[in-house]
């Protein structure tokens, strides 16, 4: 499908939160697919990302998700500065603010004329673990988490108890999360204490590793696998065609 793209603005309770919607330029209605992006927020190849699968029949929606913290518009750099940063804004946010966010997004995809009511989640870094809170949702039905960080250590700031791996018994939406093995973020034994907190209380999962480095999905820079990340695109395409019906 041809795609065709929307800028809309979203009031949060923690102000105005700019998003990017992609959707096939077709007439019908769409499941939607919430994609979170790394700390830079909507880069290139985010939105080349978001264009491939709207371009598969969903409504993808990429917000801001530091939107509190910088001018509507921003964009970080793939350099130290950007970084240094991202990983500020990172560490700031609240996962609170995160979840009213992904209410927020919910409720806006849930009131487009275009839409149906079948909502799921993707994300990439920060974003894979984005997707992975997002589940925490009732209306979110499946999340796609691509090398989430910060879920194992517990880093991001919380409520006491309210953190993402504290939480995972919540979680009713079924989840795919892909790491790579040489990803120095989220380490084998990190990795290892998501996969058992998930086995634990019993959830729907499904758990993949591949030879890798962190951003291997991401298609500028050394780090780039084209012929995995398109395996996995078609992984995630499959994934939300099935869950989101």
């Amino acid at each position: 499908m041809m795609v065709k793209q929307e800028v809309r603005d979203i009031d949060t309770p923690t102000g105005t939160m700019r998003c990017y919607l992609y959707r096939p330029d077709s007439e019908g209605l769409f499941s939607t697919i919430i994609f979170y992006s790394e700390i830079f927020q909507q880069t290139a190849p985010i939105a080349r990302a978001a264009t491939m699968l709207a371009g598969h029949g969903f409504v993808v929606l990429v917000p801001e998700v530091f939107h509190e913290l910088n001018p509507i518009g921003t964009v970080l750099a793939y350099d130290d500065e950007g970084k240094d940063k991202g990983n500020q804004d990172k560490f700031t946010k609240a996962l609170e603010h995160h979840d009213s966010d992904t209410q927020a997004l919910v409720d806006f995809a849930m009131s487009q004329p275009f839409c149906t009511n079948q909502v799921g989640a993707m994300g990439v870094c920060i974003g894979g673990h984005l997707a992975y809170r997002a589940a925490l949702n009732i209306d979110v039905v499946g999340a796609f988490c691509l090398y989430p960080t910060d879920i194992h250590s517990s880093t991001l700031p919380a409520n006491p108890g309210n953190d993402s791996l504290s939480r995972t018994g919540d979680i009713e939406a079924e989840l795919v999360l892909v790491f790579g093995k040489q990803d120095p973020h989220v380490p084998s034994e990190g990795r290892r204490l998501i996969y058992d907190r998930l086995t634990e209380t019993g959830r729907k999962f499904t758990y993949i590793e591949v030879n890798a480095q962190h951003a291997f999905m991401r298609d500028e820079g050394d780090r780039y696998d084209p012929a995995l990340a398109l395996q996995i695109y078609q992984q995630a395409v499959a994934f939300f065609h099935r869950v989101l019906r």
